[in-house]
């Protein structure tokens, strides 16, 4: 990356001493960083990062101190609470601190609890937004979350709660019946609890799941099953985390728009994946 290039014209927010912004980075992908991101990382004289957050990203901060807080599951973690005491004791000692998490930090990403502690113990914040992987991934994967003839609604649930397991609250069957597509994060070790749920709610088994695992990143995979194969075919293919699921009809568009199988050179394997015998485009 080029320094010298400056940002576009306007006022760009300024990082203080002894503030806390925190910052979504995005999926994977480091051209998916936003502006302002970019613009805290120039300034911030500390990065507290997430386990997604790629080095290319950390490249863009040479003249930060960069401190590794990653949470995943079934590996040892830095505790939450130990977390966002960490960015307090930072703000206090006068640091520009900046907490740079996967995706957003407002969906699944437990922004919500560190900006509450922060506020709780008198820290200024700033929150930067980012592409979440429920809508940024799969749009790597050519799988559009909404499209007019497949879905007028789309769920994202957690797959696991607090403790690790599949969380007792979510009504499966509710959720199966309201929203035709449903993008599930952190669900690839109760991928056979949720896919039966959603079955038993009224799914057809044969409906399309894909499962996208290091989404946007070099190295994505992308498996294409069905609610009933779907458990079978994770465990057969040996993804694991950190994978994102969608569950619908959208995802047989792949079929069409999987653009970067485009780009190495295949043609696309259905020009009309949901079968309409008409141009996508009739009004």
């Amino acid at each position: 990356m080029n320094d010298s290039v400056s940002f576009p014209g306007g006022n760009w927010p300024e990082m203080r001493t002894g503030w806390v912004w925190l910052c979504g980075a995005g999926p994977g992908d480091p051209g998916l960083m936003t502006l302002h991101g970019l613009n805290a990382l120039r300034q911030a004289d500390v990065i507290v990062y997430d386990a997604l957050v790629g080095d290319r990203l950390l490249e863009w901060a040479p003249q930060a101190e960069h401190i590794y807080a990653g949470k995943r599951g079934g590996k040892p973690s830095s505790k939450q609470r130990d977390i966002s005491l960490r960015l307090v004791e930072l703000a206090r000692a006068g640091k520009r601190v900046l907490r740079l998490k996967g995706g957003d930090p407002f969906v699944f990403g437990r922004g919500g609890e560190e900006a509450q502690t922060l506020v709780q113990h008198g820290i200024p914040i700033r929150i930067i937004p980012g592409i979440t992987a429920g809508v940024g991934g799969l749009a790597y994967a050519g799988i559009p979350v909404t499209h007019r003839d497949v879905n007028q609604s789309v769920t994202f649930v957690t797959g696991h709660d607090a403790s690790g397991n599949t969380p007792c609250g979510l009504d499966w069957a509710a959720i199966g019946r309201g929203s035709e597509v449903i993008v599930i994060y952190m669900g690839i070790k109760h991928i056979a609890q949720i896919t039966e749920a959603i079955i038993a709610g009224g799914r057809h088994p044969d409906e399309p799941v894909a499962v996208v695992r290091y989404a946007t990143h070099e190295t994505q995979e992308v498996l294409e099953t069905t609610l009933s194969r779907a458990a079978a075919d994770v465990e057969a293919s040996g993804m694991g985390a950190p994978a994102i699921i969608c569950v619908g009809r959208a995802v047989s568009l792949r079929q069409a728009l999987d653009w970067q199988a485009m780009a190495a050179g295949e043609a696309p394997r259905s020009l009309d994946p949901l079968d309409r015998g008409r141009p996508a485009e009739v009004s």
